[in-house]
């Protein structure tokens, strides 16, 4: 058996890749490929593109049973099987190609004068090229130099790529891997290692949450009126009802309403959206896991969280230590530290704070340290901008940031020991916030109190802030059980395990 030669600069490297400039001609060249193609429909091709190939394998497949091959080996078992032509060399009577699967995974096509015919070997020099998903039939055999091939004895062209495929090694800028995300699956196996990684992830949660009894719900991503967090929401017009819908930012006002009804642990992994600003942290559209277990606090659910975690970290990387994209490693492991967001405050800006400092003594100290104050400040708004400001970028290891404002945290009960304080925590991990969570907030009548506080805000000016939800008012009236509640980015929990951005962890991020 021989083997495909070493490139040479006029090759079909899709590592050399079209120009700008040539990519015009190239289109109009393939698009008469396809005219010929689909004009001779009676050929072993059977078009441009065919309904079906018969393929038996998939490249993964055999690569997984004859792998180990020695040089030169021949198994004597044929077989069909497609894939997209990534390389191609065409020399005289033989001509190699290389067949990739959609997780990268390659085989090597060998089309001889001997084993198709001159007919044959003249269409596939003529009508193939880089970029064509091809079906090829024959024996599975080991070349010379121990590369796993098919050497045909069919072949044809399941589908006839019109444009060429980008330079392998940098064409694609990282904005055009956002915007052609299809080209990046194809061109980089990190691109598809991620997809793997958030499947992976989701099996995870889901695997977890099952084994402490929480059951999978849906909620409404279509609101009549938004809650569950304090951000600025994305407003539709449904013309069935003729009113305005929101498009929510949270499921949790409806996950508590099924805790009321008594489904106990529950919990959902799935879309929101915030009307806010797109960063490396943010997204317009993400997905978003909450979760609520009765009879818990936000001592429990930390602990929940962090075996959920812990858990998709090794589902993705094999353990708690990650190695992200650029080679640093990141250890997830062990029992993460809880501190307290007033004490570690005073500790890291060398004064004490407390819940009782007034706005403008905190609006003083701010201005004075070059922390930017926030529009329409509170005293919680404040404390946490000036935490975030000499805290929050000296924290190495996942941390629980404990116990927090009360006038940030509308839906969270009040301390069980600290006036002016409620039992919330942040989990930071990388430097940003991956998750947060509850004791959470049952009593009726104080939850009325602080609807009626961020109506106040809202009527003052404040898009961020909740509104009297009625609906859900009278449901905790019926009774809702000590409860913990978290939530937690999916898209920052691959960022936290992979070390990448938030859009290289979302497959089709928005993008102008």
């Amino acid at each position: 058996m021989t083997d495909a030669p070493a490139p040479t600069p006029d090759s079909s490297d899709p590592a050399e890749g079209p120009t700008a400039e040539d990519t015009f001609e190239q289109r109009a060249v393939r698009l008469a490929k396809r005219e010929r193609l689909i004009a001779d429909r009676a050929d072993a091709a059977g078009g441009a593109f065919p309904v079906a190939v018969p393929v038996t394998h998939t490249i993964p497949q055999l690569r997984a049973e004859y792998g180990e091959l020695e040089p030169g080996a021949e198994t004597g078992v044929t077989v069909g099987v497609a894939g997209r032509v990534v390389f191609s060399r065409n020399t005289g009577k033989l001509c190699f190609a290389s067949l990739q699967a959609g997780d990268g995974s390659r085989i090597q096509a060998m089309i001889s004068l001997a084993n198709v015919g001159e007919e044959s070997l003249a269409r596939w020099k003529e009508l193939v090229d880089l970029g064509d998903h091809v079906f090829v039939h024959g024996e599975v055999i080991s070349s010379r130099r121990g590369e796993l091939s098919i050497m045909a004895d069919d072949w044809a062209i399941a589908s006839k790529a019109i444009l060429p495929l980008p330079n392998a090694y940098g064409e694609l800028s990282e904005e055009g891997r956002v915007r052609s995300r299809f080209l990046d699956l194809i061109l980089r196996d990190q691109a598809r290692s991620t997809v793997r990684a958030r499947a992976a992830v989701n099996a995870s949660l889901r695997q977890t949450f099952t084994s402490h009894g929480f059951l999978e719900v849906e909620t409404p991503m279509l609101q009549v009126q938004h809650g569950g967090a304090s951000a600025r929401p994305f407003i539709t017009h449904s013309n069935a009802f003729d009113t305005e819908l929101y498009l929510r930012i949270a499921p949790e006002l409806y996950l508590k309403r099924a805790v009321v009804g008594g489904i106990e642990r529950v919990y959902e992994i799935n879309r929101n959206f915030r009307n806010e600003g797109a960063d490396s942290t943010h997204s317009p559209e993400f997905a978003m896991l909450e979760a609520y277990q009765a009879y818990s606090d936000y001592n429990g659910i930390a602990d929940l969280t962090q075996e959920l975690i812990q858990n998709a970290a090794i589902a993705v990387a094999g353990s708690t230590l990650v190695t992200w994209a650029d080679g640093t490693e990141y250890d997830l492991g062990g029992q993460w530290d809880r501190i307290s967001m007033y004490g570690s405050l005073s500790e890291a800006a060398g004064r004490t704070f407390t819940p009782s400092d007034p706005v403008a003594e905190l609006i003083a100290f701010a201005e004075a340290n070059g922390v930017e104050v926030p529009p329409h400040a509170t005293h919680g708004k404040l404390i946490e901008e000036l935490w975030e400001h000499f805290v929050k970028g000296g924290l190495e290891r996942p941390t629980f940031v404990m116990d927090f404002p009360v006038d940030t945290s509308p839906l969270v009960r009040d301390h069980r020991s600290i006036p002016g304080v409620v039992e919330k925590w942040d989990l930071y991990v990388r430097g940003f916030e991956l998750a947060t969570g509850y004791s959470e907030l049952v009593d009726p009548v104080i939850q009325r109190e602080r609807f009626i506080e961020q109506a106040k805000l809202a009527a003052g000016g404040d898009l961020e802030a909740m509104r009297v939800d009625e609906e859900f008012l009278r449901a905790l009236e019926h009774g809702m059980p000590p409860t913990g509640g978290m939530g937690m980015g999916i898209d920052r929990l691959l960022m936290a395990v992979t070390g990448l951005g938030i859009r290289e962890t979302i497959l089709f991020p928005l993008v102008k």
